[in-house]
């Protein structure tokens, strides 16, 4: 199964609502938020009122990405507002074992998040807290990047540490998805794939996710 989780920081905002309705009426999976604070990345986007907002319309998971510093201060405010999956970066997180344990303490599944220079093999002593592991495909903070394509030996790597999980752990990747890069992710091992420009900024946003369904 292959999971689509288009990214908010590609849609209009004037037609929020309505843009997310028709994604999720068009068979989105997840919706993806960025929440970025101006100082981990030098973008500023969404809060927690946005995903408290977005949860009241949906029925769709919500996929809350936290690229802020000192995540471990937020976890509560975000699980309040109604996310259903949070996922830290591993470069802001002194005590990742702990900041995913709170997560899941919380009723909401955790995840970590990779930048482009981050080798996956920091993660092997936390993948019994891990339900996902992103890859950024790109440098996070704008949307519209090129798909870095060394990430893909990346996601390899990662699909055989789940492979030697217990338990289940999704596999997401975040940067530059297009239905031509879809294709190589999920078979480098990608099981969730955001997209915001390849989604949001398409003219017809149902056909712009059976075009990635049909590139997968």
């Amino acid at each position: 199964m292959i999971y689509l989780s288009p990214s908010i920081l590609s849609a209009d905002l004037l037609q929020l609502k309505e843009q997310v309705l028709k994604v999720e009426a068009s068979g989105a999976d997840f919706i993806h938020i960025d929440v970025m604070d101006g100082h981990f990345v030098p973008n500023l986007t969404f809060g927690a009122n946005m995903v408290k907002a977005l949860k009241s319309i949906v029925k769709i998971p919500l996929d809350v990405h936290l690229m802020i510093e000192k995540p471990e201060l937020s976890l509560h405010q975000y699980a309040q507002a109604g996310a259903d999956i949070i996922t830290v970066h591993q470069e802001a997180c002194v005590h990742l074992h702990r900041t995913l344990q709170t997560i899941r303490s919380l009723g909401v599944k955790a995840g970590v998040s990779l930048n482009p220079a981050t080798p996956v093999s920091t993660l092997e002593d936390v993948l019994d807290e891990l339900d996902l592991i992103l890859i950024m495909t790109v440098n996070p903070g704008f949307g519209g990047q090129k798909f870095i394509q060394s990430a893909l030996q990346k996601i390899q790597y990662a699909r055989k540490l789940i492979q030697n999980s217990p338990h289940e752990i999704l596999l997401e990747v975040d940067g530059g998805i297009t239905p031509e890069t879809a294709s190589q992710v999920v078979a480098a091992g990608a099981n969730v794939l955001v997209a915001g420009n390849a989604v949001f900024a398409q003219p017809d946003m149902a056909q712009a996710i059976q075009n990635l369904r049909n590139a997968v």
